[in-house]
């Protein structure tokens, strides 16, 4: 099993940045991708980036392409999500997700683990 813990969360006006961080524990052996989602209120939860593991490869949902950056820090076993840019539209519950999956991209079923979420308000 795998326990993801976000942090990071926050408010911030538009224009400004955060950092989301992810800390897995646990069978950290066990997935191959993490990604954060977002689900804003009366909206459907979607996928915002995934990175893989063992590679670059990086899948960003096109709505923060160029303003979200996700990377992985394999030792220490953590997902970070840089957010620049952010848009009264960004706001949403964020969460961490990992998938044992090798084509989970930003597919949110793909995801086995999940984090408890945390909350990211621009005005």
């Amino acid at each position: 099993h795998v326990q993801l813990v976000e942090s990071g969360g926050g408010s911030v006006q538009a224009g400004g940045s955060l950092r989301l961080t992810c800390a897995a524990s646990g069978r950290t052996d066990s997935y191959n991708v993490m990604g954060w989602f977002r689900q804003a209120p009366g909206k459907e939860r979607e996928g915002v980036a995934a990175r893989y593991t063992g590679d670059d490869k990086a899948y960003y949902a096109d709505s923060v392409k160029g303003r979200f950056t996700i990377s992985l820090n394999n030792a220490k076993n953590t997902a970070i999500l840089e957010m620049g840019n952010l848009k009264p539209e960004d706001t949403a519950m964020y969460y961490c997700a990992a998938s044992p999956e090798q084509w989970a991209e930003l597919n949110q079923q793909s995801y086995t683990y999940w984090g408890q979420g945390t909350q990211v308000t621009v005005s």
